[in-house]
């Protein structure tokens, strides 16, 4: 298994978390797991819509919540959404 590419958007709002996570998606390879830290409450909402409409699955989700921080991982996907 690849390592983990950690994506941090912490301090960032909406929608710069999952902008930043797609950016890192583009070149990743599939299989590659991408972790996005984010503060903002809307990234929990966010990220897995972003990953179910390119394909990818959140394979974790961790809410810190004395640290205020989200953290979502995604499996990037091989294959294009269906239309």
């Amino acid at each position: 298994m690849s390592p983990t590419v950690v994506v941090d958007a912490r301090g960032l709002r909406c929608p710069l978390p999952v902008i930043r996570l797609a950016a890192a998606a583009r070149d990743a390879a599939p299989g590659a797991l991408l972790t996005v830290l984010a503060t903002d409450p809307a990234a929990e909402h966010d990220v897995p819509a972003w990953a179910r409409m390119r394909g990818h699955a959140v394979v974790g989700s961790e809410h810190d919540e004395a640290a205020g921080t989200w953290s979502l991982t995604v499996e990037v996907s091989g294959q294009a959404p269906a239309a």
